[in-house]
């Protein structure tokens, strides 16, 4: 087991990474604060991990809720379900809510936590590679709003994540591929080398080679952990870590929550904005060509969907939590290894990555 920690004062937490370690009950029930807990999950999780990790909960007021699997799930309606849980039961605020699954169940989980009795402590088992490298680690939660995707929400860091490699070995091709988009984010905002390594050792992470595995786990929660110490409520640096965001977000708002996973909707959007960052001047044809390889060699969508137009997306966009007095902000990239975040983005040269990139 491998321990990262997010730093941030009297609110830092440890991120384990290891195999193995959701049936270690010593590494759960230490931040575990009372005798009740609740677990959230969903119906996928609950059967592959729930009896697991229950059983290292012997002896705690325990009870569990189980939600649909699905983006399309992550709303007001549903997050009722762990509120009518909590006061049904009489949990009070020194209750422990933990979150089992995926990046909807730790937002939704997170969220929960952030808000019963104006906040109460949680902790994060994510089940999928992209919960396990971006969600689960920074304290962003909410749920999504039919105009807008995570637009409902708060910062509310957990007291740990506990990432169990293990777990991985249940996740689907295509659920497998949308965590890499994040992983491949990390290394084009701020770390070449780590871009470089994973062109290079690409192969072995698509054969889910253990190793390879590991070290990108640990390299891109190493990388979040940085940024977050650094800007926790991002007003700043934090913001490149939504490379591609605003376009994927459109798209997953747009064409209908779970139609595209997140990671694929990211995946199309990194290229969008390295298409839109060579427009500016800033990447050449090669280096976009090259954005476009590692994505394709991770089998991820590099195409913007046919039913999203220019105007579509634009209106889309306008509604994103970077927006300033109503101008789209977008992260760029002056090189692959670097971010940034004008002030402001010439709507003429994103009309024209709209209108042609992927669709010539």
């Amino acid at each position: 087991m491998n321990t990262l920690n997010v730093e941030l004062g009297t609110r830092s937490y440890p991120i384990y990474i290891g195999s193995g370690l959701l049936g270690q009950k010593d590494l759960l029930q230490q931040h575990i604060k009372s005798k009740h807990v609740l677990v959230v999950t969903n119906t996928t999780v609950a059967e592959l991990y729930l009896p697991l990790l229950i059983a290292g909960l012997e002896g705690y007021v325990l009870e569990t809720v189980i939600l649909p699997d699905g983006e399309q799930y992550k709303t007001l309606e549903w997050l009722n379900e762990i509120f009518d849980k909590l006061l049904a039961k009489k949990f009070s605020r020194n209750a422990t809510l933990i979150a089992l699954g995926g990046g909807v169940i730790g937002d939704m989980g997170g969220f929960a936590a952030a808000c019963y009795q104006r906040g109460i402590v949680f902790l994060q088992i994510p089940t999928t590679l992209l919960a396990q490298v971006d969600s689960s680690v920074g304290g962003k939660t909410g749920v999504n709003h039919a105009l807008g995707k995570n637009m409902i929400g708060a910062f509310y860091q957990p007291q740990c994540v506990i990432a169990d490699a293990d777990v991985l070995d249940t996740l689907d091709d295509r659920q497998f591929s949308a965590g890499l988009a994040e992983v491949i984010k990390y290394g084009l905002i701020r770390d070449v080398v780590f871009y470089k390594w994973l062109e290079d050792n690409i192969e072995k992470l698509m054969a889910r080679d253990k190793q390879a595995l590991a070290y990108a786990i640990e390299q891109s929660c190493l990388n979040k952990a940085q940024i977050v110490a650094e800007d926790e409520t991002e007003t700043g640096l934090r913001a490149t870590l939504n490379l591609g965001h605003t376009f994927g977000h459109a798209i997953e708002t747009g064409m209908g929550y779970g139609e595209y996973l997140h990671g694929e909707a990211v995946s199309i959007g990194a290229c969008q904005a390295a298409d839109l960052s060579r427009r500016k001047g800033w990447l050449s044809d090669a280096d976009v060509a090259r954005i476009i390889a590692l994505f394709n060699a991770a089998r991820l969508p590099v195409k913007p969907p046919k039913g999203l137009d220019a105007e579509r997306f634009v209106s889309l966009m306008s509604v994103d939590k970077k927006n300033i007095d109503g101008q789209i902000r977008l992260i760029l990239l002056k090189h692959i290894g670097e971010a940034t975040l004008p002030m402001g983005v010439d709507l003429c040269l994103l009309t024209e990555t709209l209108e042609n990139y992927g669709r010539e």
